[in-house]
């Protein structure tokens, strides 16, 4: 089971990059959990998850929440711009994918 976090400003966002990136695993049967928060819920969520993708709202923030999140080793990257905005599910599911491949 791949565990993804999406974090943006409020959650709301995300929701539906996720829900691409849900259907995008699906059609390659993997096993995932991928849900979106708000940037205040980080410090509690992020410890269940493998990789946290920022939105490009909060991607100001990738240092700060990076240097948190590496104290239990969890990569923390900002989404690619174009693939957020043009909503590219598969795309941003190979590069969570990586991400955690690349922590193990």
């Amino acid at each position: 089971m791949f565990k993804i976090m999406l974090c943006c400003s409020a959650g709301m966002s995300t929701s539906l990059l996720v829900r691409k990136m849900v259907d995008a695993a699906e059609e390659r049967g993997l096993p995932v959990k991928i849900d979106a928060y708000g940037v205040s819920e980080f410090d509690t969520q992020f410890p269940h998850y493998q990789v946290v993708l920022l939105g490009p709202q909060v991607k100001y923030m990738l240092k700060t929440l990076a240097d948190k999140a590496a104290t239990q080793g969890i990569p923390v990257q900002a989404i690619d711009m174009m693939d957020y905005g043009m909503q590219r599910g598969d795309k941003v599911l190979d590069y969570a994918l990586s991400l955690i491949e690349a922590a193990h």
